[in-house]
């Protein structure tokens, strides 16, 4: 899953797609087709930063950012598009315009973006996140993070199904770097097996995550070796979708990956 952020003030790449204050749609494009090139089977397309410390942004700016790559993206390229957002309009408006998948931070838990998410009929990433991004990092806690992380996945599960969204339609994302420290961080990663087990498919985001900054002092363009690392890790440990900033490095790796385990079926 190769990301793309209509947002000027991404963490990854500070707006780069940006002329000034206006999203360039053809940078926009041409990323979404070196991504595609580069073997992202997914864009996931995002128009308010979730970043620690970000403010909100309202729905229809957030729209305005989102809509015109979902539909350009819709006509040109052979690409499932990935919503990450958690407004009921953008989830029913971007569904209209051929998006095949909701990816929501918050999990549908803002008001109607259970029922605007059944209605669509589209697949569903529900993600875990303590807090809102504008104080997610002030001093995230748990008893056991696993567990915790885990309890609020089943328990959103759940709010899907009774409303009419069936399992089947369902992702799971632990939400590395949301209210997470970095031991927080590495408990998920080394306990993903136990959440793997709820027999969901679980998606991961550790691309040039702070957690990497902490522990090697490098700064987000410096990211790339350890971010390899990290999805790796995670692909070994369950993961079935990998969320990059960096499609080619990443491919080539869970290339690797793909072969040892195509050998191991052999056996």
């Amino acid at each position: 899953m190769g990301v793309i952020n209509t947002t000027p003030d991404s963490f990854s790449d500070g707006g780069t797609l940006f002329r000034g204050d206006h999203l360039d749609p053809e940078l926009a494009i041409e990323r979404a087709r070196d991504m595609v090139d580069a073997g992202a089977a997914i864009l996931d397309i995002g128009g308010e930063s979730t970043r620690p410390g970000a403010a909100p942004v309202s729905a229809q700016q957030e729209m305005d950012r989102v809509l015109p790559l979902v539909e350009r993206i819709t006509a040109e390229l052979d690409v499932v598009i990935s919503i990450d957002t958690s407004s009921p309009q953008l989830m029913t408006e971007a569904a209209a315009r051929g998006a095949g998948l909701i990816n929501d931070v918050r999990a549908l838990q803002r008001e109607g973006a259970l029922e605007a998410a059944r209605d669509t009929g589209l697949p569903v990433c529900l993600m875990h996140m303590q807090g809102e991004p504008d104080t997610m990092q002030a001093a995230p806690t748990y008893a056991n993070v696993v567990d915790e992380v885990g309890a609020f996945l089943e328990a959103r599960v759940a709010a899907c199904e009774a409303i009419g969204i069936p399992r089947e339609r369902l992702l799971l994302d632990p939400g590395f770097g949301f209210g997470k420290t970095v031991a927080h961080n590495l408990s998920l990663l080394e306990g993903l097996p136990r959440l793997a087990a709820a027999g969901l498919p679980l998606l991961v985001g550790l691309s040039r995550k702070s957690l990497i900054g902490k522990l090697i002092n490098r700064e987000v363009d410096e990211r790339v070796p350890a971010s390899l690392a990290l999805a790796v890790l995670a692909v070994e440990r369950g993961a079935a979708i990998v969320r990059t900033h960096d499609v080619a490095p990443t491919w080539d790796a869970l290339a690797m990956c793909a072969a040892l385990r195509s050998l191991q079926g052999n056996d």
